[in-house]
């Protein structure tokens, strides 16, 4: 009896979606227009809009997500306060990295679709109590059509 060599399967890295904040900038103007900068692992797979407030990112159906914040000023406090989805498509969570008070959002897609699904992202910013949400939109498109 032959047996078929068993297949290595690597697990799939999410797609990191990472958000640049001049924090100075947004505080000043009480908004992200012009101080925001998104950017995604995926260009290879399509996506589109780097540096941009309207980041493309190319998904599909199981794809995992992965949000993450950077400060331009490396003293300021910036934070990830919350992800803004069609939960039919995506539902963001809150996560701690072990050992640190470090947080980061993730989501699994849950479906293809036939439009761009927009979202958006609130930031705490500094000591200021209200966060502040993304004036542009980025949103998730699908691989075959580059639209889900």
């Amino acid at each position: 009896m032959t047996t078929k060599p068993r297949q290595k399967t690597t697990p799939k890295r999410p797609i990191s979606i990472t958000a640049v904040v001049d924090c100075v900038g947004m505080l000043a103007a009480q908004n992200t227009h012009g101080h925001l900068y998104l950017y995604d692992t995926n260009k290879t797979g399509g996506s589109t809009g780097f540096g941009t407030e309207e980041l493309r990112t190319t998904v599909k159906a199981g794809d995992q997500l992965l949000w993450n914040v950077l400060a331009l000023e490396c003293e300021a406090f910036v934070a990830i306060d919350g992800i803004e989805i069609d939960h039919e498509v995506c539902e963001p969570v809150r996560k701690v990295y072990p050992g640190t008070d470090v947080a980061y959002w993730t989501g699994t897609v849950k479906k293809d679709q036939a439009s761009p699904v927009p979202y958006r992202i609130r930031f705490r910013l500094g000591t200021q109590v209200e966060p502040i949400t993304t004036t542009l939109s980025p949103v998730l498109v699908g691989r075959a059509t580059g639209q889900l």
